[in-house]
């Protein structure tokens, strides 16, 4: 492990009787319940501020419902919850005040909660730089709107999973992966002069090769009622970043096409809840075509081709013999990037110039970056790190920020479980989290991090130390 100086601290999440004690014979296997609950996320004010680009949106309507949506699991005296939003990002602001009240009400041990965002870029904006400067910028009351759906988040999350426990059923489960290599394109290529650039648009001939690979596997863990023929839930991880609708429409984007092609094969009751796998250097461009590759009709292509995949792949997943549910975190105290004084008063400056084009991108990234971190508290940020255990099989790891797809291939590459999916953007979004050869390359990603080089790498560490004793720890 890194020796730089991180504090990691493994707190132990397991809570209460795991299912297996070896005695003189086997002890009978506790059963697996699941509950699904979903709430809706949209913003009860009108004309709300759209997150997800550097340019000012409004709201003007609804296409599709953003909604929260949450799984509960539970085995003898464990139970744990994963909320999945329709948001660019949670905010620990939010979800330490949504865990803390699901430990409460619910007996879901912080550890045992992991609330995660979609990152959809036809969401409302509730946080951040952005919503400073509209605020300063308009002169009215926006930070009260921001302010009060911070609140309705967290009272929907909360209400998502109480709505999943009291579901709670019996349960087999099906786990593996389905392979789609045609959607997900790495945005960060060589160019020709030596650097790294991303996004270098289409059929740019100063374009050499991709700096980077995706994950073309979707993980898949689906729930199934017992001796029933057909799955009712599914839960799916994939690496590819949510910004193909555009527009002032609040969309879920491809999830819900995804959702909607499930719920063509198996009903209008069936629950799919999509984790956003590692792609903080992933998009859906294909740079090779001229295609505008943008609008609802590019959503419904990724997310109809993705249940496609899904359905057609879906009877080769494995059954889950003997559940053994367990959760285990670990914190690392991160440090932040450095600025001084002199930087922030330049990027205090510039905040003026946040949408005007005729200012470098790099540069009105760096403003907000810097502008970021002066609002954040200390020099460093708790990164936590989760990983969950269904059965000796199978392992869900939970990240917070946008992470680099090829931090979720080592984590799934080391991990000692048969199958490993890995979620971003959970508990907490401290913006992109590159790698070591990212930092080094430089470009957008890099600019709009907030993180110190060698993190990401001491995040891997911790989830493989998780997953490590998960699979062999006394538990």
């Amino acid at each position: 492990m890194n020796t730089r100086c991180f504090q990691l601290a493994i707190i132990a999440a397991v809570a209460g009787c795991i299912c297996i004690v070896t005695v003189a014979e086997e002890t009978p296997v506790a059963p697996l319940l699941a509950g699904f609950g979903v709430t809706n996320i949209v913003p009860e004010q009108p004309e709300f501020h759209m997150s997800g680009y550097f340019r000012e949106r409004v709201n003007t309507g609804v296409h599709d419902p953003l909604q929260a949506k949450a799984i509960v699991l539970e085995q003898g005296d464990t139970r744990i919850a994963v909320v999945v939003c329709d948001v660019i990002g949670v905010i620990r602001e939010v979800t330490a005040a949504a865990r803390a009240r699901m430990a409460d009400t619910l007996d879901i041990p912080v550890a045992h909660s992991a609330i995660a965002a979609t990152h959809t870029h036809t969401g409302p904006l509730y946080y951040g730089v952005w919503q400073r400067y509209y605020e300063e910028t308009h002169g009215r009351e926006q930070n009260t709107d921001v302010e009060a759906y911070k609140t309705y988040l967290e009272d929907q999350i909360v209400a998502a999973a109480e709505e999943a426990v009291a579901a709670l059923k019996p349960v087999e489960i099906q786990y593996g992966g389905a392979h789609e290599p045609t959607l997900a394109f790495n945005r960060r290529f060589y160019m020709r002069d030596g650097i790294v650039r991303f996004n270098p648009g289409r059929k740019n001939p100063n374009a050499v090769k991709p700096a980077g690979p995706i994950d073309p596997e979707a993980g898949l863990i689906a729930f199934y009622e017992p001796g029933a023929d057909a799955p009712h839930g599914l839960f799916t991880a994939f690496s590819l970043h949510l910004d193909t609708v555009g527009g002032t429409e609040f969309s879920a984007d491809y999830p819900y096409y995804l959702e909607q092609g499930l719920r063509e094969a198996y009903g209008d009751d069936f629950q799919s809840v999509f984790g956003l796998g590692p792609c903080g250097d992933v998009n859906h461009i294909d740079t090779s075509q001229r295609l505008s590759q943008k609008g609802q009709e590019e959503a419904a292509r990724i997310g109809s081709t993705l249940a496609a995949t899904i359905l057609e792949q879906l009877p080769a997943l494995e059954t889950q013999e003997a559940p053994r549910l367990a959760m285990k975190q670990a914190v690392l105290d991160a440090p932040l990037q450095h600025y001084s004084d002199d930087d922030l008063a330049w990027a205090e400056e510039q905040l003026q110039y946040m949408q005007d084009g005729d200012v470098p991108f790099l540069e009105r990234v760096k403003a907000r970056r810097i502008i970021d971190l002066s609002m954040r508290d200390g020099d460093t940020t708790p990164i936590e790190v989760q990983a969950l255990k269904l059965c000796d099989d199978v392992a869900v790891v939970f990240l917070p920020g946008e992470v680099f797809v090829e931090l979720g291939l080592s984590i799934k590459e080391s991990s000692p479980f048969a199958y490993t999916s890995v979620v971003e953007l959970t508990n907490d979004n401290p913006a992109y989290i590159p790698t070591a050869k990212g930092f080094a390359e430089g470009s957008y990603e890099v600019e709009n991090s907030r993180i110190a080089p060698g993190v990401g790498e001491e995040m891997v560490e911790a989830a493989r130390l998780l997953l490590y004793d998960l699979k062999f720890g006394e538990e």
